[in-house]
């Protein structure tokens, strides 16, 4: 085959076939492929766009560019959560020990932070001696021991999507909708799963802002996992404001330990609660989802949620001593109020500002290479539909480096829009695809 060819027949909108999709990838893994090819490709999908067919070809191509693990078998179900990305999602870090407490393994390849949104990653990393590099066999060693691990991809797994990521990312087309579904899909079904629950987000703090898009790419996502053989089910959820009140990394991970101990906010609270009831009704563990949510329920009453977040640190390295005594987390050495300079309801908030004032006080990474601080961050003090007091605090900046904060506060104080009538925040679950 020749690869201009199938450059210019994307180019001219036409349908790819499987064997034309293997021949790119095999090519670019061999390095008869060369990335400029590839990027010229990538543009024209961008452009022109993938059927279902071309997309499913795409994912089981990336798939079995690398490793892909067997299913857990004797009867052993996997179930996977995957989120698009937001600010204060610290959702993994919750509901993986409610599952995996409730008799349902929990295989889970995470990210990093990069932008605004944070990575769960930089956010388990925080805890000291916390170690996401597992290699495959120790991640199924720690599946086998605990019923879950949450690691990052390793060169084995995918490795077709870590070329074809690096390129997306400088040629402007990270946002191509079959794109992203590949590469989701390709790390997550690697992991030996049979079923997958996705959080996709919409709105201010997500990478994608109209509803359109984001059930367009949900429904995608549902095909192109069922085309696979494995179950699945999106959830639509707002994220037109942090969610919970934590951002950052440190302080993240103080707040999932509460919600597993009970205390954690109700926005965050209630999305774990249908996270994972989804994921329990996919692993068989209950007949219907209200099960599913009593289920979670009793695993956070009963405490065995929290042990097994203990657990899941100290079979990777960590000091489980951090889910009672949080001052063995980093701390940052200085705080900053911003005060509403009005009273009033909180209309809006901009959550990308929010999340990218956290990365600019050092929570998060404009680049890969980037580091992090895991003490610095923002506690949201105000929510969508709360009445605030002028002088009373919107948020708190938690911060090390002075000489970072001005111009954060100014991101956060303008992220508030307050007003004199009651605002009604909008729903958290938007919609269910299945």
């Amino acid at each position: 085959m020749n690869t201009p060819d199938i450059i210019a027949k994307k180019r001219d909108g036409l349908e790819l076939t499987g064997d034309e999709i293997g021949h790119i990838i095999t090519g670019l893994m061999d390095g008869s492929v060369a990335d400029y090819q590839m990027a010229a490709l990538l543009m024209a999908i961008y452009l022109k766009g993938m059927t279902t067919a071309e997309t499913l070809d795409l994912t089981r191509r990336m798939l079995h560019s690398g490793t892909v693990l067997d299913p857990l078998g004797g009867g052993r179900l996997a179930v996977d959560k995957h989120s698009t990305g937001g600010v204060g999602d610290k959702t993994s870090l919750i509901v993986a020990p409610v599952v995996a407490a409730a008799g349902v393994h929990v295989p889970m390849i995470s990210g990093r932070a990069l932008g605004h949104s944070g990575g769960t990653l930089d956010k388990l990393e925080s805890i000291p001696g916390f170690r996401t590099g597992l290699t495959l066999a120790e991640f199924r060693r720690a599946l086998d021991r605990v019923g879950v691990a949450l690691i990052g991809q390793t060169a084995e797994i995918a490795p077709a999507d870590k070329k074809i990521y690096a390129l997306r990312d400088v040629t402007a087309t990270v946002g191509a909708r079959p794109l992203m579904t590949a590469s989701i899909m390709s790390k997550k079904l690697a992991e030996g799963i049979d079923g997958l629950v996705l959080d996709v987000k919409v709105g201010s703090g997500a990478f994608l802002k109209s509803d359109g898009e984001v059930d367009a790419l949900a429904s995608l996502m549902v095909e192109i996992a069922r085309g696979m053989g494995k179950s699945a089910v999106a959830l639509i959820t707002d994220m037109n404001q942090p969610l919970g009140r934590a951002v950052g990394n440190s302080i993240e991970v103080i707040e999932s330990a509460e919600t597993l101990k009970g205390n954690g906010p109700d926005d965050l609270n209630h999305l774990c609660r249908e996270l994972s009831a989804e994921m329990l009704l996919l692993g068989r563990a209950v007949q219907n989802l209200d099960e599913g949510r009593e289920l979670y329920r009793r695993m956070i009453a009963s405490g065995s949620a929290l042990e097994k977040l203990r657990q899941i640190i100290t079979e990777q390295g960590g000091d489980p001593r951090v889910c009672d005594d949080y001052g063995l987390l980093p701390q940052a050495s200085s705080e900053s109020p911003i005060l509403a300079k009005r009273s009033g309801y909180v209309a809006a908030i901009d959550a990308e500002a929010i999340g990218r004032a956290s990365m600019l006080l050092g929570a998060g990474r404009s680049r890969v290479e980037d580091s992090i601080d895991p003490a610095v961050g923002i506690m949201v003090a105000a929510k969508l539909g709360d009445h605030i007091r002028q002088g009373a605090p919107l948020a708190v900046l938690a911060y090390n480096d002075a000489k970072k904060l001005e111009e954060a506060s100014r991101l956060v104080e303008a992220a508030y829009t307050l007003q004199d009538a009651l605002a009604r925040p909008p729903e958290l679950l938007k919609s269910r695809i299945a």
